[in-house]
C-alpha cells in the first residue's frame, strides 16, 4: 500500500447479516489530513502572490468538512464564504464547478442550482487513486487553476481534480 504524507487511511466497520457475512466487514477510506489541509492552503496562497492575486480558500475533508480556511490579506468580506459554497459544490458533484457551471448555463442539468448549490468557477475535487479525499474551494477568476498548482505542489502527481488518475 503506497502511503500519502496528507492523506490518513480511516477504516469503517459495518455490521453485517449473515446472508452477507462473506461481504468484507470493513472499508478503508483515505480523507485529507489537516497536515495535508493546510500545505494546500499554504500553496495555493503562495501561487496567488506569485500571480499578484488575493484569493480566500476552503479546504473539505471528503464528508464535507470545513479543514481548513485561509483568507489572504485584502480579501473581500464574503470571500471565505464564497470559496465555502464552491468547495461544496465541487464535492457534491465530484467534478470542478467550471464544469458544473457549463452544464447548467446550457440547461443540461439544472439541479445544481435548485439544490443551493453555487456552480461558479474555482473549485476542484480532490482524488487519490480515484476515491475523493476532499474538496479545495479558491474565491478568485483562477480558483482552479490555484486550486491546481496547491494539489499538485502537495501531492507531487499521486492526486487528481478527476476520478480518473
Amino acid at each position: 500500500m503506497r502511503t500519502f504524507p496528507c492523506v490518513v487511511v480511516v477504516t469503517l466497520l459495518a455490521f453485517a447479516s449473515p446472508a452477507s457475512a462473506q461481504q468484507s466487514l470493513t472499508r478503508d477510506i483515505k480523507v485529507i489530513s489537516s497536515a495535508g489541509a493546510r500545505a494546500l492552503a499554504d500553496a495555493c496562497s503562495a501561487w496567488a502572490e506569485r500571480n499578484t492575486q488575493v484569493v480566500a480558500i476552503a479546504i473539505l475533508d471528503w464528508g464535507g468538512n470545513l479543514i481548513e480556511s485561509h483568507a489572504m490579506e485584502g480579501a473581500a468580506a464574503n470571500a471565505i464564504d464564497t470559496a465555502l459554497l464552491k468547495a461544496k459544490s465541487a464535492l457534491r458533484w465530484r467534478r470542478a464547478t467550471s464544469e458544473t457551471n457549463k452544464i447548467v448555463r446550457s440547461g443540461e442539468n439544472l439541479a445544481p442550482t435548485f439544490m443551493n448549490d453555487f456552480p461558479q468557477p474555482g473549485a476542484l475535487p480532490i482524488f487519490v487513486n480515484g476515491q475523493v479525499i476532499g474538496a479545495m474551494g479558491v474565491s478568485s477568476a483562477e480558483g482552479e487553476r490555484c486550486a491546481q498548482a496547491a494539489i499538485d505542489a502537495v501531492f507531487k502527481g499521486q492526486a487528481s481534480s478527476t476520478a480518473t488518475r
